[in-house]
């Protein structure tokens, strides 16, 4: 059986890929879907396959997924890019003769009100639509997406948000990766829907506590309006697009959008998440 990773040069991508070698995959076995092969010269040494498709070039992406049995779709990371870049993958991957598709979504999705979610949403129509069997993963939070809390807690010991005491049930990538390995390589998965989610939940002063207890001096989570918390953001150096982008998700996060009482992750990888301190350690 081959299985290719899409996006396979980047965090979760690799993690994947050392997932399935953990689960006896066969480098051999393994297909590192990748933009730029100079990138993924480390998966060329350990004997995985690599095939160079960019997201837009669906003939590239056939060229690639030919004799792939199953696919990890890990879904694009370029918002607002993603349902033109997915749509080329899955039809690809129908003319490959792919036969299991297991796609990253979001916790929550069908209820969300993020901005990440409609994408989600529309690709997993097209996955419905596809006629390829396919199994959703439903991927929480990655704890890593706080790890700039690391320098303010340092610099101010301070860490900012705007999402109030809104619990976040948030893994470390290697934890959905884990999952994701799981279940591209089981059978049976066709229509199973996962949503995964780390548990325990934390809120924001709770991840300023664990920031505390990483670099090992008090951190103080500080709770500022959007728009204040956005500013915080372009002055730490994120484009004013994202910074709007992320700071808005907070009165989300502070209603509930990345909380879930689910242990589908926890059964799949079967073993606690990690924990939100081990992760930014």
């Amino acid at each position: 059986m081959r299985i290719a990773v899409t996006g396979a040069s980047g965090l979760l991508g690799h993690h994947v890929i050392s997932s399935l070698e953990s689960k006896g995959v066969a480098p051999s076995d393994i297909v590192a879907i990748v933009r730029n092969e100079e990138k993924a010269a480390d998966l060329a040494a350990r004997g995985i396959n690599l095939g160079v498709a960019s997201y837009e070039d669906q003939q590239a992406l056939v060229t690639a997924l030919e004799g792939v049995d199953r696919l990890v779709l890990i879904s694009g990371s370029e918002v607002g890019q993603r349902v033109a870049q997915h749509t080329n993958i899955i039809n690809a991957a129908k003319a490959a003769g792919v036969s299991l598709i297991a796609y990253t979504s979001l916790l929550n999705v069908e209820t969300s009100k993020l901005g990440l979610a409609p994408e989600h949403v529309a690709t997993e129509k097209l996955l419905a639509d596809s006629g390829i069997d396919h199994a959703l993963l439903r991927n929480g939070w990655y704890w890593e997406n706080y790890a700039s809390a690391i320098e303010s807690g340092k610099a101010a010991g301070k860490f900012f948000g705007s999402a109030g005491e809104g619990l976040v049930s948030g893994a470390a990538r290697k934890d959905y990766a884990e999952a994701a390995a799981t279940v591209i390589t089981s059978e049976g998965q066709a229509g199973k829907v996962y949503e995964l989610a780390g548990a325990p939940a934390v809120s924001y002063p709770g991840i300023a506590a664990a920031v505390a207890e990483v670099i090992g001096s008090p951190v103080e989570y500080v709770d500022l309006p959007v728009e204040e918390y956005q500013k915080v953001l372009e002055e730490a150096g994120l484009p004013a697009e994202v910074a709007a982008m992320f700071a808005g998700m907070d009165p989300l996060i502070a209603e509930g959008a990345l909380y879930s009482e689910s242990t589908d992750l926890q059964d799949l990888i079967g073993r606690p998440s990690t924990s939100v301190a081990e992760a930014l350690a």
